[in-house]
């Protein structure tokens, strides 16, 4: 229960929620909003280093913008991040910035560190309660502000170096609430949120959050059932068994996803969290939050055109890292984007980043408004014999053949193969790493999952379907793991005991030369593949279809 009166926070609520649902409906394609984004953004440049190299000041126009910062990866921003973690002011920010933000490193050895200023602060909060007021105006009720928001996740400690703090994306979005919703809402306390992740954290969580009136549960899918798994160990008893957090917390109403598409949790998560609980997607970064499921339908969210963050979108067939700096007159501002075009968006935002890439690429659904879905990420683009496959069109391609067949997914991850099939002569494939959850009624078998793969991803991706058709490519070839093999990839990689970190796909082959050396039968470790060797061939002794 909420220490303020039911009454007040349903009028508050209430109130709150009309008025930002007639501003969105004002907003409508978001122009507008991200013109005054953008003003406001070029206003603190002229006081920093990076603005005067530029030549940025308060009249600095979009042409003018576009001519004059090109785009650029966090390469080029890591030197300047670290002399403002050193204590240094005036950089990217025209004043010293006592508070940092490590990514989660999905895609590199290290976690990337990035400013967050008191602007940035202001836009998490925005972005978070904009979040939460489209999840009030799906459902058409304020509910989800009567009880407490439990938040799974990383651990939200600062640790302290050189007089500033760091700390993860939670430990931000915790600094970012308002003295309000950080009294009313936010939950577990901090002696808790502030351990680390894993099974302890897990377990206090589950304990302390015992007969609390729990509305909404957020954080990946990974960490969110993780926590499940204790809280329904705390609470049952004898022969009474919680079957769902529902059963544990009556109102529990939101579930509120971030940092992965639900995908493969789909349906694990519907029955660990309750038959009437609504799921409520959020694509969030370290970066920032830019956007939000704003209706029933789950495969478009919401950009958040006025929270702060300036976007800019480079067509994905213009994206080349190596050329990235020369490709800024390509970049198209919100108003001129097109629906069915994948886009690598760039962010400018209050930390000082200017027209940053991330390595996300979207697709829009539509424009007005603008909605969008994530569909992979750029050093993750599956591109080793020019098919162009994304992870998003990876993944719908396997629940598609697990729906088909009535199978359930744990993980999986693509790679690149070569299989020598005779002197000179070699066969090119994408070999697929996959894990399914045991006892289904249709044994599944690689000759089976195989040409469904192929079909599916022919139907989705055009440039994969003409590889097949001119022979490029051959058949996937099927590796069924045994339970656990991700797991144990995880724990070697320092994830936090949870695999949902794992890439779904690489143009080389790492992760599955790492794999394959937690398969019981692979008697050698296949050496390591270029990509970009045309020659290069896997050896000749391969694993068998169902790995152990």
């Amino acid at each position: 229960m909420t220490l303020a009166p039911r009454f007040l926070i349903n009028f508050w609520a209430g109130y709150r929620v009309a008025r930002f649902v007639r501003n969105l409906k004002a907003l409508g394609r978001g122009a507008a909003a991200q013109q005054k984004t953008f003003a406001a953004l070029m206003a603190q440049y002229p006081r920093t280093e990076f603005g005067r190299e530029h030549g940025l000041t308060e009249k600095t126009s979009y042409a003018q913008f576009r001519e004059s910062v090109p785009p650029r990866t966090y390469a080029h921003f890591e030197p300047l991040v670290q002399r403002m973690a050193a204590g240094e002011a005036g950089v990217l920010l025209p004043e010293r910035c006592l508070f940092f933000v490590e990514t989660a490193n999905t895609t590199s050895d290290k976690p990337k560190l990035l400013p967050v200023p008191e602007g940035m602060l202001q836009h998490y909060r925005r972005g978070l309660h904009d979040a939460l007021f489209l999840y009030a105006a799906r459902v058409r009720h304020t509910g989800v502000f009567l009880g407490r928001h439990l938040h799974t996740g990383a651990s939200t400690a600062l640790i302290e170096q050189n007089g500033a703090y760091r700390t993860s994306l939670d430990g931000i979005l915790t600094l970012s609430l308002s003295p309000w919703a950080e009294a009313n809402l936010h939950s577990p306390p901090a002696v808790v949120a502030h351990l680390p992740e894993g099974a302890e954290k897990n377990q206090a969580t589950a304990q302390c959050m015992i007969g609390r009136d729990v509305t909404l549960i957020a954080g990946t899918p990974a960490a969110v059932y993780a926590v499940s798994l204790a809280a329904r160990e705390v609470a049952s008893s004898g022969k009474r068994r919680m079957t769902s957090l529902q059963a544990m917390w009556p109102n529990l109403e939101c579930f509120l996803h971030s940092g992965a598409p639900l995908g493969l949790y789909s349906e694990i998560m519907r029955g660990t969290l309750g038959p009437t609980v609504n799921f409520h997607e959020v694509y969030a970064a370290a970066e920032g939050i830019i956007a939000a499921q704003d209706d029933a339908h789950p495969v478009a969210l919401r950009l958040l055109a006025d929270a702060g963050l300036f976007f800019e979108f480079l067509p994905l067939r213009h994206f080349h890292e190596d050329t990235l700096a020369n490709a800024g007159a390509l970049c198209l501002p919100l108003e001129k984007i097109e629906t069915g075009i994948d886009y690598v968006l760039l962010l400018t935002t209050p930390a000082g980043l200017c027209r940053y890439v991330p390595g996300d690429i979207v697709r829009f659904l539509s424009v007005d408004p603008p909605r969008l879905q994530f569909v992979g990420r750029t050093q993750l683009h599956l591109n080793a014999f020019g098919e162009r496959v994304t992870e998003r069109e990876l993944l719908e391609s396997l629940l598609v053949v697990c729906h088909h067949n009535n199978w359930q997914a744990v993980n999986f991850h693509v790679a690149p193969y070569h299989h020598r099939v005779a002197a000179g002569q070699t066969i090119s494939s994408h070999e697929w790493w996959l894990e399914l959850r045991t006892h289904s009624m249709k044994t599944p078998t690689a000759n089976v999952i195989g040409p469904e793969l192929d079909a599916e991803l022919s139907r989705r991706n055009s440039d994969y379907a003409a590889k097949r058709a001119n022979q490029s490519l051959d058949l996937p070839a099927v590796r069924l793991v045994m339970p656990g093999v991700f797991e144990q990839w995880a724990q070697g990689q320092s994830k936090i005991s949870s695999a949902s970190k794992m890439p779904s796909c690489r143009s080389d082959r790492l992760i599955a030369d790492q794999l394959a050396q937690f398969s019981r039968f692979h008697q050698i470790v296949p050496a390591s593949f270029d990509s970009t060797d045309p020659s290069a061939t896997m050896p000749t002794r391969l694993p068998p279809d169902r790995i152990g």
